[in-house]
C-alpha cells in the first residue's frame, strides 16, 4: 500500500510540472509573437534594463560587435589601395590581431600617431612611361613616427610619393630609378635605384627586394646599409648588418647609400615616460639566469640564404 501511494504521488507531481513547464513556453511563444509584430515600429532598446525578459529574446543578437566584426567595420590603415601622400589616421592596436588575442608584449599607448604611405618600390612606372628610366625631385625630408628612418617626399611626372630618405639626402636633390642592367657597371650616386646586376661590386645598398617588383623588404631600418659582395651566374649575394649573406637575383632593385638618422642607436630615452610616449610598456626587471648563450666562444658562420629559386639537379637532369 505504501509503495503504491508513493508511486501515484510521483506521477501526479510530474503531470503538474509538466503542465507547469508547457504553459510557460506558451506564454513566452505568445510574448515572442507579440514582440515580433511590433518590432517594426520599435526604435530603440535604450529603455529596457538588461535584466528583463527581452534579455531572453535578444540573446541571438549578442555576440555581433565581436573583435572580427570591429574589424571588418573600422578597416585598418594598411587596407587602403588607393595611394596618398596625406596622412592617415591609425588606431592603437596594443600588439594584437583581429582576433583579440595578444601578438607582441609590451605594446600599447603613447601618443597619437599618423601614418605616411611609404613606397617601398622604388621601381614603379608612370602610365605609357615603362621601361624607361626616370628622375624625381626631393621635396622634403621629414621624421616619421612609425617607423626609424626618415622619410622624403619626391615628385616626378604626374606623381608624389614617399621613400626612405638616405644619409645625406636633403631638398632638392634628383633622384633616379633605372630598371636596365648594362654591361658596364654604372657610377650611380647616393638615393638612386638600380638593379643590383647593374652596380659594381662593394656598394653599399638598402631597401633591398628578395623578389623582383615586390618593393624592398631587407635594410630598411635606420643608420643600416648592406654591402654587394658579388655576382654568381646571375645572382648577387649581399652582407647584411647581422653579418649573414642572401643571395637574390641581380633583377631585384636596389637603393645606394645608407638609411638616414644614422644616430637612431644613440639617442638616449632619459626617462620611463619618453618611452610611454612611444608606445611601449614597462617590462619586468627580474633577474633572469644565464645560460649557454652567455660567454666567450667560437660560433660557426650562418649559412648562406637563398631567395633564388634554382631548378634541382634531378629535374635538369631527367629534362635532359
Amino acid at each position: 500500500m505504501a509503495v503504491a501511494a508513493l508511486t501515484q504521488a510521483l506521477g501526479c507531481l510530474s503531470m503538474n510540472i509538466s503542465s507547469g513547464i508547457r504553459g510557460r513556453c506558451h506564454t513566452l511563444a505568445v510574448f515572442s509573437q507579440a514582440l515580433r509584430s511590433t518590432a517594426p515600429h520599435q526604435t530603440s532598446l535604450a529603455g529596457y534594463s538588461p535584466w528583463t525578459p527581452l534579455q531572453l529574446f535578444t540573446s541571438p543578437l549578442r555576440g555581433l560587435q565581436t573583435s572580427t566584426v570591429l574589424c571588418q567595420n573600422n578597416p585598418h590603415w594598411k587596407e587602403r589601395t588607393k595611394y596618398t601622400i596625406r596622412p592617415i589616421g591609425r588606431k592603437k592596436t596594443g600588439g594584437r590581431d583581429h582576433t583579440g588575442r595578444i601578438r607582441t608584449h609590451g605594446i600599447g599607448g603613447g601618443h597619437k600617431q599618423l601614418y605616411r604611405m611609404v613606397d617601398f618600390q622604388r621601381l614603379r612606372y608612370e602610365p605609357e612611361k615603362e621601361n624607361e628610366p626616370f628622375e624625381e625631385k626631393v621635396v622634403e625630408v621629414r621624421y616619421d613616427p612609425c617607423r626609424s628612418a626618415d622619410i622624403a617626399l619626391v615628385a616626378g611626372g604626374k606623381r608624389k610619393r614617399w621613400i626612405i630618405a638616405t644619409e645625406n639626402m636633403k631638398a632638392g636633390d634628383v633622384v633616379k630609378t633605372s630598371g636596365v642592367i648594362s654591361r658596364m657597371a654604372v657610377s650611380a650616386k647616393e638615393g638612386d635605384a638600380y638593379p643590383l646586376g647593374a652596380l659594381p661590386i662593394g656598394t653599399l645598398v638598402h631597401n633591398v627586394e628578395i623578389e623582383a617588383g615586390k618593393g624592398g623588404q631587407y635594410v630598411r631600418a635606420a643608420g643600416t646599409c648592406a654591402i654587394l659582395l658579388r655576382k654568381v651566374n646571375g645572382t648577387a649575394i649581399l652582407q647584411l648588418p647581422s653579418k649573414h649573406q642572401i643571395q637574390v637575383l641581380e633583377t631585384c632593385m636596389a637603393t645606394i647609400g645608407r638609411v638616414s638618422n644614422v644616430d637612431h642607436n644613440k639617442r638616449i630615452i632619459g626617462k620611463a615616460g619618453r618611452n610611454r610616449w612611444l608606445g611601449i610598456r614597462p617590462s619586468s626587471g627580474k633577474w633572469k639566469r644565464k645560460g649557454g648563450w652567455a660567454g666567450r666562444k667560437v660560433r660557426p658562420i650562418p649559412p648562406m640564404k637563398s631567395y633564388v629559386n634554382l631548378p634541382s639537379i634531378a629535374a635538369v637532369g631527367g629534362k635532359l
